[in-house]
């Protein structure tokens, strides 16, 4: 079978696409057919080895996972002993490693049954990013409607699912995003769209109660002047560094900053959870959350998609396709 693989750190151009081993289904994993894959900025961070402190469990001198990918959609192929929830045909999405291949072994619990409304090329862009709104939002937020809430890079693809789950969960919502994004976030849910070209929000006299930062291009104590009394910044994303030196420096100055005064600074590391990827595939289901897809990329193509989403423009979620 085919997979992008990738003996070395560095960038996209160090990709290759090979042929390997098909792997087999452990006593509680699902062998997929893989039909479409997504990008995240996970996956660039993997590949570059930045922030250098990720090669201590990465690999220090190269990669010791050579395969790249974690957003996968696809129709069971097989599954092991122990699996219960599946069979041979069925549909499914969620997370597997090395997702930009043939076929991929996932754990059981990392799936869900795929809605019929949904694409599988849809379902393929939802573990990640979804589930990171949903916990930034609800777990780290605190969201509740009728409050105010913020998505600072509202078009991205933490940021389109953010907007959706922000106005299901009932809250008034402002996105950030550039001015070729307005009428997408309004689309969305959004109540009212900022062009970040023509307005800053940290100085725009706003307060509220959630902000749900994708972007890190503030300072913290700017977004502190944005968030109502008792409000939360929660950080999602933060500038890319070989060093981490931005993010490291925000997370130690975070909770800091949240000892003075009511407002507080929080940020969220995202963790695969069933019970979440059911309640996203339920909102799906319902039409509630619609994913956004920016561009599609064949397998081979898998460079090219790496690093069109590094450069930061896409709108949505970009997507590798198998067929």
């Amino acid at each position: 079978m085919k997979a992008i693989v990738y003996s070395e750190y560095g960038s996209p151009g160090v990709l290759r696409c090979e042929e390997v081993e098909k792997p087999s289904p452990g006593e509680g994993q699902v062998l997929i057919r893989v039909h479409a894959a997504a990008v995240n900025p996970l996956d660039w961070h993997f590949l570059r080895g930045q922030p250098y402190p990720l090669r201590l469990s990465a690999g220090l001198r190269a990669p010791k996972d050579r395969r790249l990918g974690r957003d996968v959609s696809g129709r069971v192929e097989s599954v092991g002993r122990n699996v219960t929830r599946f069979r041979p045909g069925d549909a499914v999405f969620g997370a597997s490693k090395g997702a930009f291949a043939e076929y991929v072994c996932a754990e059981e619990s990392a799936l869900a049954a795929k809605p019929d409304n949904v694409s599988f090329e849809q379902a393929a862009s939802v573990y990640v990013a979804a589930l990171t709104a949903l916990q930034a939002l609800r777990d780290k937020g605190h969201l509740r409607a009728g409050q105010k809430v913020l998505v600072n890079g509202a078009a991205g693809g933490v940021g389109t699912f953010a907007v959706q789950i922000a106005r299901h969960l009932g809250a008034e919502v402002t996105g950030v995003c550039s001015a070729r994004n307005v009428e997408m976030v309004q689309g969305l849910g959004a109540k009212r769209v900022i062009d970040y070209d023509r307005e800053d929000f940290t100085r725009s006299g706003e307060r509220y109660d959630v902000i749900l930062d994708c972007v890190g291009n503030h300072s913290l104590p700017a977004c502190r002047r944005a968030l109502a009394r008792d409000g939360i910044h929660v950080a999602v994303g933060g500038p890319a560094g070989r060093w981490m030196l931005g993010p490291l420096a925000r997370a130690l100055f975070a909770p800091l900053l949240s000892r003075f005064g009511s407002r507080k600074f929080a940020m969220l590391l995202t963790r695969g959870n069933q019970a979440d990827l059911a309640l996203v595939r339920e909102l799906m289901a319902d039409g509630e959350i619609v994913p956004v897809i920016d561009r599609r990329y064949g397998l081979g193509e898998a460079a090219e998609a790496v690093r069109y989403l590094e450069a930061g423009h896409a709108r949505g979620k970009v997507v590798i396709t198998m067929q």
